[in-house]
């Protein structure tokens, strides 16, 4: 296990640029066949001062999800997750990294493939403090993380794995609405809370109920008829490495097909589901050329194919929560499709009839290096050279087509007539490149390696690299410079590493383009210490740590200091706006100073071992000021006539704790390991470029970064008389409606009675990884969860889109004369309401919750058994992902990560063969 983290460590060292030690050798990373697989894989970092987490490939394989995020999810401290939509291809997870989104980098080149397989990972390391990013100078305030693929392996014979699973995927939530009858009573109160008449009789209300009219009086459950209940998914891998002294080879080839949740009808020739297909090829080839020389080539090609019907997937759930169950009727007795003059677009002919819009992207990407050890010149010495180009394409069909609806009017005879409303077309045929990226990296490292005596030892690595980057029709732009870092230890008890970079990119102006970088780390390894000599009984392994260093941050605009003009439409002079006339209007206004955003990070860290070797524990603070933020004033004039430059204004501060424990023992045949982490975030607005304000609690400087912004409910007016005594809100006010504190006590409720209500990101985040085995048997459990975070529910209200969308079942416990107390939900009303709709801490909702993100029982037959049919191992295997969420927004069925009326989020479930020859 040593042997294995320290041949990764040997990768970070040089803080994930193209890492020119030696490769990683996948051989022993492996659990020979019978032996226990699952045990916890954490060790205190012994050769770096730097603030790093690390994961194995083997435990992110337990996890179902198409993204390196999902895999992540609850598995390290300091790293938060959150995934808003689950439609197939496009259900990415968002990564955050102590507050910031970071950094992805595929074997040491700033590359994102987010979409991979776990199995063609060999681990993931987590970048966090400035030692570890200094050298990617301005792209390491974020943070980094380091996806390291396999290699071959050096011990002769090839090995071969191939894995098989198949399974489905539910929704972990769907959002519930009243039926037909419900709306219809529920319309008529909303009608009469304004004063106006009822539009719906109780014969009418009467027949939503019992469906004696199914054509005028319909009760249709839309996500019931265009909606499954559940959607396949399935995926095979198939790993071949091998190798011998001189050459190491791994190939992997994998295949993913995720379904989506829309129906659809054979008499289509084509598919118009939510659907998405991804196929991957690897191959990572290590050839010594001479007893000093070796190559590399490493090759991915990715391709994905998604679909989805002509009228969007988007567009669909959008409309399931925009019409009612008594909208219209799915088909008229003609068969023809139900709709009328508010509801125009039939949702089952959105569905399956109004053709499907097919998606194709393509990815390669290819890395080359070279390594010479130049002992002959000075021993020690090494020189290596690396190449990586990647190019990728995104383009889209449209093969979309309209469609007609009808309204079915029956006379007093029985005659039947219909109105139409739009016009049914011939299917378009278009074609679209929406992105197309060219990347082109090359660096060139020199490094050094020697023991300078027996217990001091010394590496220096330098390099310099240059990031040549396309993105569809911007200029190329460039990230280059030089980085360097020195890492000394001494009797394995002393460490210091000295980080540093200097680099920039000609989207900043020359005078700012550049900038240096340094970061500092000290460690102190006590075990080594006399005084802690004899108690090696109990304290296996005691070392402190400390970083401190500068990194930056590009986030430059398109030429941000260069001013531009763009053609507009003429400008009117007097009563006259000559059409014809183009002028030439100034754009955003430039910033010929502008410059690079920039962090100081302070990190301390402890790391032991205890109990003989049975527990570890890693405990990390961190105090991070990033200043020099780039924003656009808030508190400029609308008179300008054109957009505030971005300036180099505002500054926050992100400070925290984490904690990373682990307790792993073997008694005989059984095992066990439980393995916590922990993080607490504390963040704050230093500077903001923010209006004056009047009052101090108005200020969002101050407060949490991205806190929620609005008034402070104070519950509902219960009477006209408690109206009248409070602060005047407007007119129009009504019992029912969310009654404001009116915080300045002026009298007049106004935007000056808003303050922060709220996080819009969590305080705390946590996992609990855990698993058992005994006698092939195994089972693992991973929760996760977050806390002191809220989300705002003003996207489930009852009646939007003027009054014609859906209600949501936990809206029928709203405010009546007869529920004044106990009322969840104000009074009804229809389309807008200006009161009610404003952003307050009314609609924000405590956001907490805890999920068991994954869960899998395998077992794996004795090696005697499986050497019968010449294989090394066999396994089965049953997992879950997300089966079971708590949370206290379930009980009004929404998901505390989803979006209102998006895709949901999904929990899967499935069953797995693996096989090793």
């Amino acid at each position: 296990m040593i042997k294995r983290l320290q041949s990764s460590l040997g990768l970070l060292l040089v803080s994930g640029l193209s890492m020119a030690q030696s490769p990683v050798d996948t051989s022993t990373l492996e659990n020979p066949p019978g032996t226990v697989q699952l045990l916890y894989q954490a060790v205190p970092k012994k050769k770096t001062t730097a603030a790093v987490s690390e994961i194995y490939g083997q435990e992110l394989r337990k996890t179902v999800s198409t993204t390196f995020g999902g895999w992540l999810t609850g598995r390290m401290a300091g790293l938060f997750t959150t995934q808003t939509i689950g439609e197939p291809g496009f259900d990415d997870v968002n990564v955050f990294l102590r507050g910031q989104q970071p950094l992805v980098l595929i074997d040491g080149t700033p590359q994102s493939f987010p979409s991979l397989n776990p199995e063609q990972i060999e681990s993931i390391t987590l970048l966090k403090d400035a030692v570890a990013t200094a050298m990617l100078g301005l792209r390491g305030s974020n943070g980094a993380i380091l996806i390291t693929t396999k290699k071959g392996s050096s011990v002769p014979g090839q090995h071969i794995e191939f894995t098989a699973r198949h399974g489905v995927q539910r929704p972990t939530q769907l959002p519930k609405f009243v039926d037909a009858a419900t709306y219809a009573t529920l319309y008529n109160e909303a009608l009469a809370n304004e004063g106006q008449a009822p539009v719906y009789s109780a014969e009418a209300i009467a027949a939503y109920r019992d469906g004696t009219d199914p054509i005028a009086r319909p009760n249709v459950d839309w996500q019931r008829e265009i909606l499954e209940n559940q959607a396949p998914l399935s995926r095979y891998d198939l790993s071949v490495s091998g190798g011998n002294k001189t050459t190491r080879y791994f190939v992997n080839l994998d295949y993913l097909h995720q379904a989506g949740l829309l129906k659809t009808e054979d008499f289509n020739t084509y598919n118009t589901n939510s659907d998405y297909k991804r196929y991957i090829i690897r191959s990572n080839i290590e050839i010594d050329l001479s007893n000093s020389v070796t190559t590399s080539v490493n090759l991915i090609g990715r391709i994905q194919n998604s679909n989805q019907p002509g009228a969007t997937t988007g567009t669909i759930f959008d409309n399931i929560a925009n019409t009612p169950n008594n909208a219209y009727p799915l088909r008229n007795s003609d068969s023809s499709l139900g709709g009328n003059l508010d509801y125009r677009q039939n949702l089952y002919g959105q569905t399956v009839l109004s053709g499907y819009r097919p998606v194709y992207e393509r990815d390669f990407k290819a890395d080359v290096s070279l390594k010479g050890k130049l002992d002959v010149i000075v021993k020690g010495l090494w020189v290596k050279g690396l190449a990586a180009i990647n190019g990728y394409q995104r383009e889209t069909i449209n093969r979309s087509k309209n469609f007609a609806v009808f309204r079915e009017n029956t006379d007093a005879g029985g005659g039947k007539s219909y109105d139409v409303y739009g016009v049914t077309t011939d299917q378009s045929n278009s074609i679209a490149v929406n992105s197309q990226n060219r990347l082109f990296y090359t660096e060139l490292s020199l490094g050094y390696s020697k023991q300078l005596s027996s217990n001091d030892n010394l590496d220096i690595i330098a390099l310099y690299n240059n990031d040549n980057r396309m993105v569809n029709s911007e200029l190329p732009f460039n990230y280059s410079g030089a980085a360097a870092k020195i890492s000394y230890d001494r009797n394995d008890k002393y460490f210091i590493d000295l980080a540093m970079s200097y680099n920039g990119t000609e989207r900043l102006p020359k005078e700012n383009r550049y900038g240096f970088f340094p970061a500092i780390g000290l460690g102190w390894n006590l075990t080594k210490e006399n005084f802690l000599q004899n108690k090696a009984g109990w304290l296996n392994d005691l070392k402190l740590r400390a970083s401190f260093g500068r990194t930056g941050n590009a986030n430059v605009g398109y030429y941000d200091y260069y001013q531009y003009y763009t053609t507009g439409s003429g400008y009117g002079f007097g009563n006259t706006v000559p059409s014809s006339t183009t002028t030439l209007q100034q754009g955003t206004l430039a910033n010929p100073f502008i410059s690079f955003e920039k962090a100081d990070k302070l990190n301390v860290g402890v790391d032991a071992v205890l109990l003989k070797n049975k527990l570890n524990i890693t405990v990390d603070y961190f105090r991070d000021k990033y200043f020099d933020l780039v924003q656009s004033r808030q508190n400029g004039s609308d008179m300008l006539g054109t957009e505030y430059v971005r300036e180099n204004f505002g500054s926050n501060r992100y400070s925290g704790l984490e904690v990373t424990a682990g307790w792993q023992e073997k008694k005989g045949a059984f095992s066990y390991f439980i393995a916590p982490n922990l993080t607490l975030l504390q963040t704050e607005v230093l500077k903001l470029a923010e209006p004056n304000r009047m009052y101090a609690y108005m200020l969002q400087t101050g407060k949490p970064v991205g806190a929620a912004y609005g008034y402070v409910a104070d519950g509902l007016f219960a009477s006209q008389a408690e109206i009248d005594a409070h602060a005047f809100q407007g007119a129009g006010i009504l019992p029912g409606d969310i009654r404001y504190r009116d915080l300045n006590e002026d009298g007049l409720i106004d935007a000056a009675d808003r303050q922060v209500i709220g996080n819009t990101a969590p305080q705390i985040y946590y996992g609990l990884n855990t698993g058992v085995e005994v006698k092939g048997f195994d089972l693992h459990v991973l929760f996760q969860g977050a806390a002191n975070i809220n989300k705002q529910l003003g996207g489930f209200m009852a009646f939007q889109n003027n009054g014609r969308a859906q209600v949501y079942e936990y809206q029928t416990n709203r405010w009546t004369p007869q529920n004044t107390t106990d009322a969840a939900y104000p009074r009804l009303w229809l389309g807008n309401n200006i009161n009610n709709q404003l952003t307050s801490s009314y609609w924000l909702h405590k956001g907490d919750y805890a999920r068991i993100r994954s869960v899998e029982l395998g077992y794996t037959l004795p090696s005697a058994m499986a050497g019968k049919a010449r294989l090394q191992l066999v396994r089965v295997f049953v997992n879950a992902t997300n089966p079971v969420t708590f949370s206290s927004l379930n009980k009004w069925n929404i998901d505390p990560e989803g979006l209102a009326g998006a895709y949901p989020i999904m929990k899967t479930f499935n069953a797995g063969l693996t096989i090793k020859l």
